[in-house]
């Protein structure tokens, strides 16, 4: 099975497109390794954005004596922090990730135990449910939103 991203050449975080060989074992060896170094790679790159945000923050804090001024900065700084918190909660998921990949149950369905897919996780390394799955928790999430 070969993905977009495979057939585009297009990598993820400088990671190629995992490439199945015919008859191979579902997450096997080789394809834990590569998730593994997709998801390390990832990392990275988020921890490189995070320390590279608060050294930005650290050189922009000014105290302005303008109250227009400060607000602006302070509405940047909360919202820049904000994205901060999302990156940081997402090292927290790829560490989940890369602790599943660890003890060999990465892969499959959280919810009902089949095979999540290799497309699938190519789009996304940290889903923990299949395609299905993911669509009726949705579907559920949008009942009680709306309940």
């Amino acid at each position: 099975m070969t993905t977009e991203k495979a057939k585009t050449g297009q990598t993820m975080h400088g990671v190629e497109p995992y490439q199945e060989t015919r008859g191979e074992e579902y997450m096997g060896e080789p394809m834990r390794k590569h998730f593994a170094k997709l998801l390390n790679a990832w990392k990275l790159e988020l921890m490189t954005s995070v320390d590279r945000a608060v050294e930005d923050m650290k050189e922009e804090a000014a105290n302005f004596p303008d109250p227009v001024e400060r607000a602006g900065q302070e509405e940047e700084f909360a919202l820049e922090l904000r994205n901060r918190d999302r990156e940081r909660k997402l090292i927290k998921k790829i560490d989940k990730t890369l602790d599943k990949i660890g003890a060999e149950e990465y892969g499959w369905c959280d919810a009902c135990g089949i095979e999540i897919g290799l497309r699938r996780l190519e789009q996304r390394p940290t889903a923990d449910l299949c395609f299905d799955c993911k669509e009726i928790a949705e579907k559920k999430e949008k009942t009680v939103g709306k309940g």
